[in-house]
């Protein structure tokens, strides 16, 4: 297993847009196999590359005893919303807030061979989807909340034992990056 740190809200990472991956080779295997092995440990229902901070757009689910992962996901949000779903982010350890999300969507990418592959998924599944392609495009659930339900979710931030902490340490990413920054 490769266990990694989870980057907590305030890190630069998760609020800079992932690069879409263009090499489907062992190097991206090993961060599948990561972001796996880290999520399952959390426990999460989802993980995107950047919480773990890699630049790349690719995140892991496990929702409903189904496990997997999407590289490159392009979704198709059906028009019905749930307003209050509660939702919960590892990288907001501990907190819960209701988040406005699509009730169904289908995420269209491919795995990490390089196949292309599309699921589609309601309720707790569709709202995976959503809430971890918002983290490669930047995105954090709090951004989708209303003004009022934000000033509540900030509130409970700034309270909780974790704010505040310093930026986790910045190391080498095993994972290869063609360059680009993370």
């Amino acid at each position: 297993m490769a266990i990694q740190p989870i980057r907590l809200f305030g890190d630069p990472v998760l609020r800079t847009p992932a690069e879409p991956v263009v090499d489907f080779d062992k190097e991206l295997r090993r961060l599948v196999k990561d972001l796996t092995d880290t999520m399952m440990d959390a426990p999460g229902a989802g993980l995107a590359a950047p919480q773990i901070g890699v630049g790349l757009r690719v995140f892991t689910y496990y929702v409903d005893e189904q496990l997997g992962h999407v590289i490159n996901p392009d979704l198709d949000l059906g028009d019905e919303l749930d307003e209050e779903g509660e939702e919960g982010c590892l990288s907001f350890p501990g907190l819960s807030f209701p988040t406005p999300r699509a009730i169904r969507a289908v995420a269209k990418g491919f795995n990490m061979h390089g196949e292309p592959v599309t699921i589609e998924g309601t309720d707790i599944m569709a709202r995976c989807f959503q809430h971890e392609t918002d983290h490669l495009d930047g995105v954090l659930f709090i951004d989708r909340m209303d003004t009022k339900q934000r000033k509540l979710a900030m509130k409970a931030i700034r309270e909780a034992e974790w704010s505040g902490l310093s930026a986790p340490v910045v190391k080498i990413s095993p994972h290869a990056t063609q360059g680009r920054a993370l």
